[in-house]
């Protein structure tokens, strides 16, 4: 079984892109993130036309978030039950497998844009409610995959240039220990089970050539609960969509689990 994480920065733009993935990677759950659509725009006919099945929580022009599988999804829920929002950012569903059921969270966190700002807190606080609820998701869901855009990297080994982007969002001790908290459940970075090559990383910004240079941060994550660490075989980031002719700034990451769907 494989479960994928991307933010597509506009699905709009990039469903082609998507679609065309997932006849190349061909995972079994997809989560997107930053579909900026509104929930009756949602590409549901083009998606089921390639063989897809989709839950999806809309919003125009920002935030978005959508789990696209192959399998049935059941108990889907949309957003923070303990946190007021009009922003959708998280989308959960209940997938069968022969190990019991398995609970996947789709979440885009916010961003904070800086340090000083309200954002800042907004997403300080965004995340101690996330950390709340995923206690509670954790003690219902023993086999439990939580990914998405964390729009943090964990360690400085997640970050292109450590010392530039001191005192900046995504690295600061504040959004760490807020990383920290979550994994502290019983939580773990799949893409640390594995060896995995320097300087790995998932967004890139369009300016300055930063994918050419590989400046970039890993801040794309998936978490899996500490019941499938046994079933977690690899976890990889697909630096390829990045390469496509208008892009995403975010590449996806994928894990394989040793689990097989039910339907």
């Amino acid at each position: 079984m494989k479960i994928a994480t991307w933010n597509v920065n506009s699905l709009r733009v990039r469903l082609p892109q998507v679609i065309e993935w997932l006849a190349q990677q061909p995972v079994d759950i997809l989560g997107l993130q930053e579909l900026k659509l509104a929930q009756e725009h949602f590409p549901i006919d083009a998606l089921a036309e390639a063989g897809w099945q989709a839950e999806w929580q809309g919003q125009p022009t920002y935030n978005g978030v959508a789990l696209i599988s192959s399998c049935a999804a059941t108990e889907v829920q949309g957003n923070l039950p303990n946190f007021e929002d009009p922003q959708q950012r998280v989308i959960a569903a209940t997938y069968a497998t022969d190990a019991g059921p398995l609970r996947v969270i789709n979440a885009y966190c916010p961003n904070g844009q800086d340090l000083s700002s309200d954002k800042f807190l907004y997403k300080l606080n965004w995340y101690e409610a996330f950390h709340s609820w995923l206690a509670e998701q954790l003690a219902l869901y023993p086999l439990l995959v939580v990914m998405g855009d964390y729009n943090i990297a964990p360690a400085d080994a997640d970050v292109h240039d450590p010392k530039a982007w001191e005192g900046k969002v995504h690295v600061s001790p504040q959004e760490r220990a807020a990383f920290q908290k979550l994994l502290d459940l019983g939580l773990h970075d799949a893409f640390r089970l594995f060896e995995q090559e320097e300087k790995s990383y998932t967004w890139w910004d369009y300016r300055s050539m930063a994918f050419r240079r590989n400046a970039g941060l890993r801040i794309d994550h998936i978490l899996v609960s500490t019941a499938l660490l046994p079933h977690t075989t690899a976890c990889f980031i697909d630096k390829s969509p990045r390469r496509n002719e208008r892009p995403s700034d975010h590449t996806p990451c994928v894990v394989e689990l040793n689990l097989l769907p039910q339907s």
